[in-house]
């Protein structure tokens, strides 16, 4: 369990954040100027708050009260910047060894030769930075953490400075740490994307204030939370692989309602979580026919939360769960939408985009909670 709380002021802000969260992947969620990276620093020890209380199991790092605070060098804390930072003149086998070196004689160790195949880095080993592509850095720089055993994992939007296809190449990497590595990891970011492909635990951030802490359904698909804007409002779905047919598209089974999305690269059987962005949903008074469109999941409205502008979001309960739809209250107020209205939510196929499906991880085994 990480343990988390802290207060701090800047001259024109000031953080006070409290959240617990249990193993796996916790993200810190929320804009730019939120408070995310000073949690991390104050983690990592690069920031002494004015109070506060941290602790990684049953190993305190810093608490005000007692006088505890301990150095960085000492935290036992891995940290994974938004670029690769290694080091030019050493060979990657020579950096990863360099934090096997500042792993603790008497620490639990990761296996060198188990790191370098979960990242896939072997036919990397012998390369200097300056031949790997950013991608390529990131996952040396996320073994090179792992091998000097840390308690904790910081990674402050490690995806941030890489193009699209490369964030496409270094994801399954990030959900296989979360799935197959006892270290938990505390993760920042503001796409929502990532957040609902990663994140065991999500810890949405306003102003240097906790609003929302839990499962990533739950927080994402709350739409008075919405920390990241209107624009990137968008619920998660949990599904299995039902089959892959002939003309590129897959089959899911969102709890008894089939989806169809552009081929997913998991076998049938596999489990799935799947973003479906708010703006990309449509809503029908009665089941159409004759609709391009594949997938139509019936549900009543849950809450409605008008925006600043002309759009309001519509929160659905259906039996594949939470969905929400970004439509204008023009539309609204001609649908007569009110909660416990009956309608029918449409999703094209092709507007989930790839990266918005990843595995399940431990999403629904816990979430976070206040202190």
């Amino acid at each position: 369990m990480l343990d988390v709380a802290l207060r701090h002021a800047f001259a024109d802000f000031t953080l006070q954040a409290a959240f617990r969260a249990p193993p796996g992947v916790t993200v810190l969620f929320g804009r730019s100027g939120s408070g995310k990276t000073t949690i991390v620093n104050a983690l990592a020890g690069l920031l002494r708050p004015d109070e506060g209380r941290i602790a990684v199991g049953d190993r305190t790092l810093l608490d005000t009260r007692r006088g505890i605070r301990l150095p960085p060098h000492r935290r036992r804390i891995g940290y994974i910047f938004q670029e690769g930072r290694l080091f030019p003149h050493l060979t990657v086998r020579q950096n990863l060894a360099y934090g096997a070196w500042f792993a603790p004689k008497d620490a639990p160790r990761e296996e060198t030769g188990r790191i370098v195949d979960l990242l896939g880095i072997g036919p990397l080993l012998d390369r200097r930075p300056a031949t790997l592509s950013g991608g390529e850095k990131q996952r040396v720089a996320i073994g090179r953490a792992l091998l000097s055993a840390p308690r904790l994992i910081l990674a402050d939007e490690p995806l941030a400075a890489l193009d699209e296809a490369r964030k496409a190449e270094i994801l399954p990497y990030f959900e296989r740490l979360r799935d197959e590595v006892s270290v938990p990891i505390l993760y920042v970011s503001h796409s929502a994307s990532e957040v609902a492909r990663l994140a065991t635990t999500v810890v949405a951030l306003e102003a240097g204030r906790v609003t929302a802490h839990g499962p990533a359904s739950e927080v994402l698909g709350d739409p008075a939370i919405l920390p990241a804007g209107a624009r990137e409002a968008g619920a998660v779905l949990t599904a299995r692989v039902v089959r892959h047919h002939e003309d590129g598209l897959t089959e899911l089974d969102a709890n008894g309602l089939a989806l169809f999305l552009p081929q997913v690269a998991r076998p049938p059987g596999s489990a799935v979580r799947v973003r479906i962005a708010a703006h990309e949903v449509i809503l029908a008074g009665e089941r159409p026919h004759d609709l391009s469109a594949l997938n139509i999941l019936p549900g009543t409205v849950r809450e409605m939360h008008p925006g600043d502008g002309p759009g309001v979001i519509v929160a659905l309960d259906t039996a594949a769960g939470r969905v929400l739809a970004r439509i204008t209250r023009r539309s609204a107020t001609a649908m007569g939408l009110r909660p416990g209205t009956q309608v029918h939510a449409i999703v094209k196929s092709v507007a989930v985009a790839p990266g918005d499906v990843g595995g399940p991880g431990r999403a629904g085994t816990g979430g976070a909670s206040a202190p």
